[in-house]
């Protein structure tokens, strides 16, 4: 019994690392930015497409997972994603160098409309992974197996950070290397999961889900302040992840490696965090380490604001680690308040991921307006209102 469950949840952990390669709509900013010599608010019309989706695509996702079960939803999200990896890939765009020409030639459309794709691939996956994981998770190990899903997930995501300067110092290849790379693993995870034996279990309440139904969980209060939380916390993220690279060239002139430099500060403390995270769970309740991980958070914010090389490093450090449970925490606090609503739940806070397109553009605005410290103080005011969320929770 125990190695079926090991076999059945390690392709549900693949699907986590495919989850990720939707964040690598962060690092691709800057690529995109450079590539095509576009504004920085133009840049984050990426991030617009990549994340557009998760509000319009989660809840319908959670109400056909109702009724087509998890399975299906799975299989659903991984086959739309690769398709989305597949059309840059067919269309000449899978690692020769991307020229400026290109950008009159309609490959940036393309590519909008592959990362939209990938964006809807990506929230199917969220929405089908979270609850999902509950199904393979022994009884009182949802939360760390959560945190520790969302660390797989921080390892697709770094692969937006670290193949494409791989690629372009020692293989001559451009950024677009992602869409073949993540095409391949994709497809073994529809071969791994189907051919796992994966039995899903069911907690439903007396009626099917419906949107009216998803929606009427906002009335309560408690469930619209977490819905929130993700919203705000994914948009932060989101800002960080596009902006830190563009941080590092502006006002330190750290060009050359600077994605790798932005992953070994934001991301590997982030991935460092969820492993973490998965340990202390077992020993800490989840509310009282949102409220800590929360706190980091926003000391780490603050500090970038003094514009100093060394004490921007650590700042970034800071916000990763505190980054770095905060949504499976907010996830999964929420859901084991209310399990008999899981798939309304997932379809609402995943819904709420939305706030990685709505939030980063308004910060390469700001950036354009200003400068490119200034507009940090957009994921400043996002996780300041995690930190009520984190106090909430405490009370309830």
């Amino acid at each position: 019994m125990k190695n079926a469950g090991i076999r059945t949840s390690m392709p549900v952990f693949l699907a986590f690392l495919c989850m990720g390669f939707g964040d690598a709509v962060g690092p691709m900013v800057s690529l995109v930015e450079e590539s095509f010599n576009i504004s920085n608010f133009q840049a984050q019309l990426i991030s617009l497409s990549g994340f557009i989706m998760f509000g319009l695509l989660s809840i319908p996702m959670g109400i056909l997972q109702d009724r087509k079960g998890k399975k299906y939803i799975m299989n659903l999200g991984l086959i739309i994603a690769l398709i989305g990896l597949l059309i840059p890939v067919f269309n000449g765009m899978y690692g020769p160098i991307v020229t400026l020409e290109d950008a009159t030639t309609g490959k940036f459309v393309i590519l909008l409309f592959a990362i939209l794709l990938l964006g809807a691939g990506a929230t199917t996956l969220q929405v089908v992974g979270n609850p999902i994981m509950r199904d393979v998770s022994p009884v009182g190990n949802y939360s760390s197996n959560l945190s520790f899903a969302q660390s797989i997930k921080a390892v697709g995501s770094s692969l937006g950070f670290l193949l494409p300067p791989f690629a372009i110092k020692f293989l001559s290849l451009d950024w677009s290397i992602l869409f073949p790379v993540y095409s391949l693993l994709i497809l073994i995870n529809i071969l791994w999961f189907n051919s796992s034996g994966f039995k899903e279990s069911t907690i439903k309440g007396d009626k099917p889900a419906t949107i009216k139904s998803c929606f009427s969980l906002l009335k309560n209060s408690y469930v619209l302040v977490m819905v929130m939380g993700i919203f705000f916390y994914v948009g932060a993220e989101v800002s960080m992840s596009s902006e830190i690279p563009v941080l590092l060239k502006r006002n330190f002139g750290i060009e050359e490696f600077g994605l790798w430099l932005a992953w070994a500060l934001f991301f590997l403390p982030i991935l460092l965090g969820r492993f973490t995270g998965g340990i202390i769970l077992r020993y800490l309740s989840p509310r009282k380490f949102l409220l800590i991980t929360v706190s980091i958070s926003v000391i780490g914010l603050a500090l970038i604001f003094l514009n100093n090389q060394m004490v921007t490093f650590v700042s970034i450090i800071l916000v990763g680690l505190g980054f770095a449970n905060i949504f499976p925490l907010i996830f999964s606090i929420t859901v084991d308040k209310m399990p008999e609503r899981s798939n309304e739940l997932s379809g609402l806070m995943v819904t709420a991921i939305v706030g990685g397109a709505i939030l980063p553009p308004i910060m390469g605005k700001v950036a354009d307006l200003s400068s490119i410290t200034i507009a940090f103080v957009i994921p400043l005011i996002a996780i300041l209102y995690n930190l009520f969320v984190a106090i909430k929770s405490q009370k309830v």
